[in-house]
């Protein structure tokens, strides 16, 4: 088996992003690996475009932010408490896709494997809701682990 030295993954809180984080402290425990931690705000997706721009900014925004700092808090005490070394990283401006900052984020911090979740949305989900997984892994300048979330495991099963 391959043997990693920095695991990027990327989190957003869902259920789906918890097991693949799992995953990746399994790989890293075994590979001795350090961990990034990566959470993007995706600002598109939360503005619904009735607000004034300014209360968007001046309020939405920095909940975002704080949401994402909390997040990456509560998860990197999770990888540190198995005894592996943990860089959290959030990025909350600047123009580009979800994918494109995991891409660059894994040129930058020299990652050598991106572990994610995939929620395994399939037909008209996910031709409405795009798919960040697929995306990455087109971008992606090193090897990508998809950890399927519980739905999409019940779903092929079924």
């Amino acid at each position: 088996m391959t043997r990693f030295r920095h695991i990027l993954v990327p989190v957003d809180g869902s259920p789906t992003s918890d097991k693949a984080l799992d995953e990746a402290i399994r790989l890293a425990a075994f590979s001795d690996a350090k961990i990034s931690l990566l959470h993007v705000i995706d600002e598109l997706s939360h503005n619904t475009f009735f607000e004034p721009a300014i209360d968007y900014i001046q309020q939405m925004v920095p909940r975002l932010r704080a949401a994402g700092e909390d997040l990456l808090a509560k998860k990197g005490e999770k990888v540190l408490a198995s005894g592996l070394q943990v860089e959290c990283v959030l990025i909350a401006e600047g123009p580009g896709r979800v994918c494109e900052h995991v891409a660059e984020q894994a040129r930058i911090s020299h990652a050598d494997l991106i572990v994610l979740g995939s929620h395994g949305r399939r037909g008209l989900g996910r031709v409405l809701l795009g798919s960040d997984a697929e995306q990455i892994i087109r971008h992606s300048p090193v090897p990508v682990l998809v950890v399927r979330g519980q739905d999409a495991v019940e779903k092929i099963s079924n």
